[in-house]
């Protein structure tokens, strides 16, 4: 009897120009959480789908409980005792919990044919309360949050008897609170003995969680390391090649003079009396907990979702947003939460993409210019350092942090004063957050207004100038970069004391 119950030996899987894996190796035993770490496009992903039968390799062999396994397709897989958790979860959102809990593998009345409703509510909440939720069954999805479709997510791989779960990024998307209940869901499954492949770009997931941490850098493996063997450094340099000495770049932009300012800002039911100033040059953050309003003031601000109460000033002069297309004329750039819904066309080359808000610029009668289109494409993706073999490439086949330079290249082609980033380096590894940083970094460098928005504590504090708190919908503190901590900042964000901010 083999010690894992997993092992892929020599795996190698290619598609047309491209080695997503080359020689893997993985090891998994009962009862473990084994991690997984590596930059976009180490070929995660990859690693996933060949796991659960939507690919198979075209090198190597995989060992389940010793025994050598091939899956021609994810039913296998699933029969085996193997499922997949992902980081943006895919489920039905006009059906009940249920009916997605047993989606493909419903319970049929024999002779019949019948769905039995009833026995399977049961055992939907009896598996719901194992994981210590009070979800209902036959609650729709579109009602949950992120966090409770995790939950369901987790409770559809236990309804399929899986052995074998591997969860990708689950924490990306949730709450510190929501997290740490995940961790726990995570660790109860271990104990029964689950054994579970934990995929993340959070060092404290890792730390939390792990006995054994995995890593790949381009589409190769490059060791395995007990969790209390490696430090933060080692791994950085195993991720990606590199000491990154300085995660944050050094501030080297001078604040000049005001560029945009809002007064008593309210939305009815998201927020109120919001105030706040940004200088030409300057880093503002806009930070709180999830669920504070951040987002929704800024799809105010860019007109998506138009504020009921208070004024907007740009270069001194109030202007009205009714709409994204105001926004942008006046000079506002948005970069939105959710990059591959909201920011990007993922059906579209990079090219394309990125002159998107310049398509009136690049055309003459009604005629685009293709080849200047093409020659602005190019230099942008260069200059946020896009890895791809052309700017023809689909922006789908790019891995989330190249995505998410796209979608800040595509806000470079407009004619802008002020940049709204919201989570710009959410769901991005290490060393994409670094390249990232240092375009931030120097878009204030040229003089551009930014206000960013991050959970990220550490983030906030690396590189903004001041710092706005967000609680419930209204703004409780500005810090300047010499004042503002984290235990500051969290004082403010989960229970600092009202004030107007200046």
């Amino acid at each position: 009897m083999s010690e894992y119950v997993l092992e892929l030996k020599g795996i190698t899987k290619r598609f047309p120009g491209v080695t997503a894996l080359d020689q893997v190796e993985f090891k998994l035993k009962p009862g473990q959480i084994h991690a997984l770490m590596g930059e976009n496009g180490a070929g995660k992903s990859t690693f996933i789908k060949v796991i659960t039968g939507v690919h198979a390799p075209d090198e190597g062999e995989m060992l389940l409980h010793g025994q050598k396994v091939n899956f021609s397709n994810p039913r296998e897989a699933q029969a085996a005792g193997i499922a997949a958790i992902y980081q943006h979860v895919t489920n039905y959102p006009d059906l009940t919990v249920t009916e997605n809990i047993f989606m493909g593998h419903e319970k049929i009345q024999k002779g019949t044919r019948r769905l039995l409703w009833k026995e399977m509510h049961t055992e939907a909440k009896v598996i719901l309360q194992r994981l210590g939720s009070t979800i209902s069954p036959k609650t729709e999805m579109s009602a949950l949050s992120v966090a409770q479709q995790q939950i369901v997510e987790i409770a559809k791989a236990i309804s399929t008897k899986a052995k074998i779960i591997i969860m990708d990024e689950p924490t990306a998307a949730l709450t510190a609170r929501e997290s740490e209940e995940l961790y726990k869901i995570t660790e109860s499954l271990r104990d029964q003995g689950t054994s579970i492949i934990f995929i993340s770009h959070r060092f404290e997931d890792m730390y939390r969680l792990a006995s054994q941490v995995s890593v790949f850098r381009d589409s190769k493996y490059i060791g395995s390391w007990k969790i209390d063997e490696i430090s933060n450094e080692d791994l950085i340099v195993a991720m990606v090649g590199r000491k990154i000495t300085q995660v944050f770049p050094e501030k080297t932009a001078k604040i000049h003079e005001e560029v945009f300012r809002i007064e008593g800002l309210g939305k009815m039911g998201y927020f109120a009396d919001i105030s706040f100033t940004v200088h030409k040059g300057e880093i503002l953050g806009l930070t709180g907990l999830v669920g504070a309003g951040r987002t929704e003031v800024c799809q105010a601000l860019f007109g998506i979702a138009p504020f009921d109460t208070g004024k907007v000033f740009f270069n001194g002069k109030e202007v009205i947003v009714r709409n994204p297309k105001d926004a942008m004329n006046l000079g506002i750039g948005y970069l939105p939460e959710d990059r591959q819904l909201q920011g990007l066309v993922l059906d579209w080359g990079i090219g394309k993409n990125i002159t998107l808000p310049a398509l009136k610029k690049l055309s003459k009668s009604g005629w685009l210019d293709e080849k200047k289109e093409a020659e602005i494409a190019k230099s942008l993706a260069e200059k946020v350092n896009v890895k791809a073999k052309s700017i023809f490439d689909l922006a789908s086949s790019l891995s989330g942090g190249n995505q998410q330079k796209v979608a800040v290249a595509k806000l470079l082609t407009a004619n802008l004063d002020v940049i709204i980033l919201d989570e710009p380096t959410k769901g991005v590894d290490v060393g994409a957050k670094s390249a990232i940083y240092e375009i931030i970094n120097d878009l204030a460098v040229q003089g551009y207004g930014i206000i960013l928005v991050s959970s990220e504590m550490p983030e906030v504090l690396g590189m903004c100038d001041r710092i706005v708190v967000m609680k419930e919908g209204r703004s409780t503190k500005v810090f300047g970069k010499q004042e503002a901590t984290q235990e500051n900042i969290l004082e403010a964000a989960m229970g600092g004391h009202l004030s107007n901010p200046s």
